[in-house]
């Protein structure tokens, strides 16, 4: 279970990368992507940290501070729908495996 959340938090910030290169070459969309590609990956480097956690108190922060990011990330999707720079059918997928 361990090895498939790593693998799972990390392909969703490489899967937010591919999305991102997607995005029209303006600078609103540079700037809504470079921060949803922050907080996308976030989340697999703070599920990455947790799994080495201290104690069982320092694991369930760092999983808060997952699930804060992983929010985050989801914030940026529906940004990115709302504002027009991707249509819904390029998001939705990824919003749902971000939940």
């Amino acid at each position: 279970m361990k090895e498939q959340l790593l693998t799972r938090t990390r392909k969703i910030g490489i899967d937010i990368i591919f999305l991102v290169d997607k995005m029209p070459s303006k600078r609103s969309a540079w700037v809504v992507g470079d921060q949803i590609i922050r907080s996308s990956n976030s989340v697999g480097a703070n599920y990455r940290a947790a799994t080495r956690a201290k104690s069982t108190a320092d694991f369930i922060n760092k999983l808060k501070i997952v699930e804060v990011v992983a929010d985050e990330t989801i914030h940026w999707l529906e940004v990115i729908e709302e504002a027009n720079l991707l249509p819904a059918s390029e998001t939705n997928i990824l919003k749902k495996r971000v939940e």
